[in-house]
């Protein structure tokens, strides 16, 4: 089945987990994949040449469960993800998520020298009951090298991977184009279509039916919208109502693509949602 394009173009954390999730690139969206990592606090490490400038969900070499310590670095190979789940103590009231996220430092030392070696999906996390914040962040990566993250406040290290090219029938993604789906409200997803240029996301097409998204989702329905634009191929998913001819996010979490704030601000405009 054919994907149609939207577009072309504290203290150190006690522990993170990371979820290694195995997802080739998918034409139907399905349920996340996963082994499972659990990883212990390390001392910062230097910084690698290429940083990732932050913006406005091969699988690792170590089996389910182990835990192993973070100066450790995670195998994964391109194209594939995983969630880092830390708990930051910013030694009071924790920030929201997309304000503690301008406090997550990418690295990455990629290979050849040039550009990234992963991209941050999206984040969702909640204060814990012990007064720090609880984050997990959806990373996929890009190209071979070395991909990090840490938490500005403390220079401490909280993920560290090396990023390699895979088997010989894995390659680069060559580019990337948005994908999105709309819940039919009956348990199934639809592709959208939107070569038409609609507007917004109201006048695209539902691919299968070749009507236009306004006939198919009645004013004031809660819909489930999934979108992909990822080396991995791995869905970032919101709730959000129709409301007359615009839409609006029934949640705030979680926050997507904050490593590429174009693609954000284009589906932004596209569901007609106000900053």
């Amino acid at each position: 089945m054919e994907m149609l394009p939207f577009m072309q173009s504290r203290q150190l954390p006690r522990h993170a987990n990371v979820m290694i999730l195995p997802c080739a690139f998918v034409l139907l969206i399905g349920s996340g994949c996963g082994e499972t990592a659990t990883t212990k606090p390390a001392t910062t490490a230097p910084s690698p040449t290429t940083s990732v400038p932050a913006g406005p969900q091969a699988p690792s070499a170590a089996p389910a469960g182990t835990t192993v310590p973070n100066s450790e670095i995670v195998q994964m190979e391109i194209n594939k993800a995983v969630m880092v789940t830390v708990e930051l103590d910013y030694g009071g009231k924790p920030p929201s998520i997309a304000e503690a996220m301008r406090d997550i430092e990418r690295r990455s030392q990629p290979a050849d020298g040039q550009g990234r070696t992963f991209a941050i999906l999206d984040a969702y996390g909640e204060p814990t009951p012990d007064g720090k914040l609880h984050l997990s962040m959806h990373v996929s990566s890009e190209k071979p090298g070395i991909g990090s993250l840490y938490f500005k406040r403390t220079g401490q290290q909280l993920w560290q991977a090396n990023i390699a090219p895979g088997s010989p029938s894995t390659s680069p993604l060559a580019g990337k184009q948005l994908k999105i789906f709309l819940d039919d409200g009956k348990g199934g997803q639809k592709i959208l279509d939107g070569s038409n240029n609609p507007a917004n996301i109201l006048g695209a097409i539902v691919n299968e039916t070749k009507q236009p998204v306004r006939d198919v989702w009645p004013d004031g329905a809660e819909r489930e919208f999934t979108f992909v634009y990822s080396a991995c191929g791995c869905p970032v998913k919101v709730m959000v109502r129709r409301t007359g001819e615009t839409t609006v996010r029934t949640k705030d979490l979680p926050v997507i693509f904050p490593d590429d704030p174009a693609v954000a601000e284009s589906i932004r405009r596209l569901m007609g949602w106000v900053r």
